[in-house]
């Protein structure tokens, strides 16, 4: 009797658990169908040509363009502003956690990021907004109210957590023989981190930043609140840009009707970000498989 309950209940478990899978699947697969479906209306409207080449992107307007250069350009500026501090920043603290830091001191840091990680995204937009931009409005000339370069720094800060919490268990997986090799050969710390340890666990923190960098694209509240929503074709990050999820919001409030061209455009967007998204995850599964390390 014990072993029918048992075999009765494996098989629950296992197919609940299938169920759990394929629903993912299925969500995942119903997504892309919606946006492909939307997608190729849109394009039998507007050439392809035009939707990824053009430099003009006014939809909304009376004189319509659809080139989506400018928002793929807001987007590529706000979110290499977010990497180029959430990467060093991340970086340095993940091997500061790993290689020097006390016990007592991960156990206050470590919650101290989470809180960072935890923060809405909504109260980073506005602290972007009134409190970041005013503070560069005094460091860099010609900065404007709206801007690229702002929602970008506080992207990075957001983002920081990610980068770091990865990276240090990369690191953490790191066998110590290799340390201890290198220890043993006359290294120092510094130079048993920097030149073993992070390039044994290159893969981690590669995989590590290609989600940091997936997470700033994808990223909607703090681009919508601080960036502005003026679509240019630009690399000045100083001046009122819009990224691709801040249009998505800004057509999605309800003033433009459903089924409409107009409409269509934030579904052909959504289709270039999710296909942004995939090429990124791609490179990170190639880099995990070229600079895995085997050890014995």
């Amino acid at each position: 009797m014990r072993l029918r309950s048992r075999v009765v209940v494996e098989f629950v478990i296992e197919r609940a658990l299938f169920v759990c899978a394929a629903a993912s699947v299925l969500i995942t697969l119903g997504i892309i169908l919606v946006l492909l479906f939307e997608t190729l209306a849109f394009l039998r409207e507007v050439p392809i040509l035009e939707f990824v080449s053009g430099t003009v992107w006014t939809p909304l307007f009376s004189d319509k363009h659809f080139g989506v250069l400018p928002l793929v350009t807001g987007t590529l500026l706000a979110s290499m502003v977010a990497m180029v501090v959430a990467l060093p920043a991340g970086l340095l603290t993940a091997i500061y956690l790993s290689e020097y830091a006390t016990a007592g001191v991960r156990r206050v840091v470590r919650p101290v990021l989470e809180v960072l990680a935890g923060v809405p995204t909504v109260v980073y937009g506005y602290f972007a907004l009134l409190f970041v931009t005013p503070l560069l409005q005094r460091f860099v000339p010609g900065l404007s109210g709206f801007n690229a370069l702002s929602p970008g720094i506080v992207m990075g800060i957001m983002i920081l957590p990610l980068v770091s919490s990865l990276s240090e268990d990369a690191l953490h997986s790191v066998p110590n023989g290799l340390r201890e090799g290198a220890y043993a050969l006359g290294a120092t710390r510094m130079q048993t981190s920097l030149r073993v340890v992070v390039p044994a666990a290159f893969s981690g923190i590669s995989a590590a930043a290609i989600l940091a960098a997936s997470r700033a694209i994808g990223e909607t509240m703090i681009v919508a609140i601080a960036a502005g929503q003026q679509p240019r074709l630009t690399l000045d990050p100083r001046v009122p840009v819009e990224t691709m999820t801040a249009y998505i919001v800004q057509v999605s409030l309800g003033d433009t009707p459903a089924g409409t061209l107009e409409y269509r455009t934030i579904f052909a967007v959504g289709m270039l970000l999710f296909l942004g998204t995939f090429v990124l995850n791609l490179v990170s599964n190639w880099l995990r498989n070229r600079f895995r390390e085997e050890y014995a």
